[in-house]
């Protein structure tokens, strides 16, 4: 049995529940389709930030504050946002669908 891949799977399957994963319409015009593909960028570049700072520790205090988790959270989130459209997965998306819908 792979129990890896099976925590791997579950932890996908709570990700996917809790963040509102963008819908992508393959014929919306080129604007919207872009602004999708940017949305869908960003929830995958969340994604592997969670990750990779799952254990991170906290470099100028070893005590935690109450808000610390959201806060990063939050900060996260927000730099997801400013950075989609730059790592390339939304490009290879957007391309894909709009030489599908040609």
């Amino acid at each position: 049995m792979n129990y890896g891949m099976n925590a791997l799977n579950a932890k996908a399957q709570i990700i996917t529940q809790n963040s509102d994963i963008p819908k992508i319409n393959a014929k919306a015009e080129d604007k919207a389709l872009r602004k999708q593909t940017d949305a869908f960028e960003s929830v995958i570049i969340k994604m592997l930030m969670d990750n990779a700072m799952k254990d991170e520790k906290s470099l100028f205090s070893s005590q935690n504050d109450p808000g610390d988790k959201i806060y990063k959270s939050m900060y996260r989130d927000e730099l997801s946002k400013a950075s989609a459209g730059s790592f390339g997965f939304s490009q290879m998306l957007y391309d894909y669908l709009s030489k599908k819908d040609s």
